[in-house]
C-alpha cells in the first residue's frame, strides 16, 4: 500500500473511492477494507445511483460491478468516460463475470482494471493505490 497524499496543511488528504455494487456483502467488504487502508468510501447500490453520485461528488476512483439493477456497469462505465467531469477517474471493474468478452468490452469502454469475484480485498486496495498514485 502506498502512503497517502498529503494535504495543504500536512494533514493527509483522504482519497475518495466510490463503490457501485448491489450486493450488501461486497459493499461491506469493500467499506471495511478500503476504510482500513485510509480511503474514504462512498457507496451506491445501483448503476443509476452510482453514476449520479460520481457526477455530483467526483471520486478519486470507482469500483464498479457489471450486473446491477436500473443501469448495468457497462452503461455506467460508458457514461463515466463520456462525461468530461469523470472521464479520467480510474475505474476498477469488480464482477462475477469471468468471460473474455466481458473483459474485452470493459477495456474497450475504458476500464483501468478488472478483478473477478470472489476477490482478495488487499489486492483491490493495492490496485486502487496504484491507479490513484498514477493519477496524481
Amino acid at each position: 500500500m502506498l502512503p497517502r497524499q498529503q494535504g495543504s496543511k500536512g494533514d493527509p488528504a483522504v482519497e475518495k473511492v466510490l463503490v457501485i455494487d448491489d450486493e450488501f456483502d461486497v459493499l461491506l467488504l469493500c467499506r471495511v477494507n478500503l476504510s482500513h487502508a485510509g480511503l474514504q468510501v462512498q457507496e451506491a447500490k445501483s448503476g443509476k445511483a452510482g453514476l449520479e453520485s460520481a457526477l455530483e461528488d467526483t471520486p478519486d476512483a470507482v469500483v464498479l460491478d457489471l450486473m446491477m439493477p436500473e443501469m448495468d456497469g457497462f452503461e455506467v462505465l460508458k457514461r463515466l468516460r463520456d462525461d468530461e467531469r469523470t472521464s479520467a477517474i480510474p475505474v476498477v471493474i469488480l464482477s462475477a463475470r469471468t468471460g473474455e468478452a466481458d473483459r474485452a468490452r470493459c477495456v474497450a469502454l475504458g476500464a483501468n482494471d478488472y478483478l473477478t469475484k470472489p476477490f482478495f480485498p488487499d489486492e483491490l486496495v493495492d490496485r486502487l493505490d496504484g491507479l490513484i498514485a498514477a493519477k496524481r
